[in-house]
């Protein structure tokens, strides 16, 4: 999946330059990013790599990634690139003589304006979709193993104490308990989770290879593009224009309706907030919750010690090299009892996305920010203009 980076403008409007204050001195300049960072506490990086991954860096750190360069590096890129053809083979073969399913929709139609595109081998049955479906699943787990993420533990808290934790939705979830005991229970039609690093989705392709939501351009990709359909993704235009882009959260809401009744259809995983430096649980949209069905939260936390593996003002090349770089990484990962609506969470999706969200703030020991999207593109856009002034201010001590 491409990096939410990429949509933003990293070179600012000239008008947004003239308005940034004449910083003087050096001092003036870490002070202004230190401020910004307390402003926009969310999406700053807090570990031993600085500022958007570029230091400064002790003697000691310096040393541990040169020998990481030259040695785990080469090795972990192989074995990762390796692993990506694999599973691309497997997908090529077992989707020989198969056509995607559309959605119903003619392709021209879709590719002309159209907000929203449909083109999956997800929805395919039979043997040949249980083959991609425990290949995905293993060989997810193994590359998270050659990123260093060795063990992931996972811990699931009773559904007793996820109720204490959100008591105002207790009795609408009890009540449903009740029924569920006679009956089936009812399966979720949306997994949620906290979104914090692409790593969070080969974690959830090796728990439970759902469905994302993804740039219409990631189904043009080499390699991936293929894994992706059979991943039965959703492509979206996000800079559509055209009336058609209100077809996203309906073609969305269909397919959580599809998975919520039907055990064969491919779980859908959304993620209600953007990126954040994993500390953070910003404000949820309502896209998983419209359809008023059950949904499973998941709670992910990246522990570190040197570097942080949040993927925020730090570019795609630095991130996957610091990450190969180190050792040991961490993730730990905390599924709550699947969520099911009151009466009146299911007429209100707000009120029904702001309980979720309150939920795993809580279970999660996650700190609730009012941020969103908009606020870390300014972010993102001032930090740069600061630090390309910084940059000016070491170039003239040199």
């Amino acid at each position: 999946m491409e990096s939410e980076l990429k949509d933003m403008n990293p070179n600012p409007p000239s008008s947004s330059k003239e308005d940034l204050p004449l910083l003087k001195s050096e001092s003036d300049v870490s002070a202004a990013i230190e401020e910004l960072d307390k402003k926009f506490a969310p999406f700053a990086r807090t570990d031993s790599y600085g500022t958007m991954g570029m230091g400064p860096f002790p003697t000691a750190e310096k040393v541990k990634l040169a020998v990481a360069m030259v040695t785990l590096v080469p090795v972990r890129f192989v074995l990762a690139m390796s692993i990506l053809l694999l599973y691309y083979l497997v997908c090529r073969v077992f989707t020989l003589f198969s056509s995607p399913y559309r959605g119903g929709e003619e392709e021209e139609e879709e590719e002309e304006g159209g907000g929203v595109v449909q083109e999956d081998y997800a929805h395919m049955g039979g043997w040949r979709r249980v083959v991609i479906v425990r290949c995905g699943r293993f060989l997810s787990r193994v590359l998270l193993f050659v990123f260093g993420f060795y063990w992931i533990p996972e811990s699931c808290p009773d559904r007793d104490s996820a109720a204490d934790s959100n008591p105002k939705t207790s009795s609408s979830e009890i009540a449903q308990n009740g029924e569920t005991d006679k009956e089936e229970p009812e399966r979720p039609g949306v997994i949620v989770s906290n979104h914090v690093s692409y790593l969070d989705i080969l974690y959830h392709m090796s728990a439970s290879f759902p469905s994302f939501v993804a740039k219409r351009s990631v189904g043009k990709l080499p390699l991936v593009g293929l894994i992706s359909k059979c991943l039965g993704c959703v492509y979206v235009q996000r800079e559509a224009k055209s009336p058609d882009f209100k077809g996203v959260s309906g073609t969305v809401n269909e397919r959580v309706r599809e998975a919520h009744r039907n055990k064969s259809a491919p779980t859908i995983m959304l993620f209600p907030g953007t990126t954040t430096n994993g500390d953070y649980l910003l404000q949820f949209k309502t896209g998983a919750f419209l359809a008023g069905t059950p949904v499973l939260p998941v709670i992910l936390k990246y522990p570190y010690e040197r570097f942080s593996v949040a993927w925020d003002t730090i570019s795609g090349a630095r991130h996957i090299i610091f990450l190969l770089c180190q050792f040991v990484n961490h993730l730990e990962v905390i599924r709550l009892p699947v969520y099911y609506p009151s009466q009146e969470e299911k007429d209100n999706p707000k009120l029904y996305a702001s309980n979720v969200r309150r939920l795993m703030a809580t279970e999660g020991n996650l700190i609730l920010s009012d941020l969103g999207l908009g606020d870390k593109r300014i972010y993102h856009a001032t930090l740069n203009g600061n630090l390309r002034q910084l940059r000016v201010f070491h170039q003239k001590e040199e």
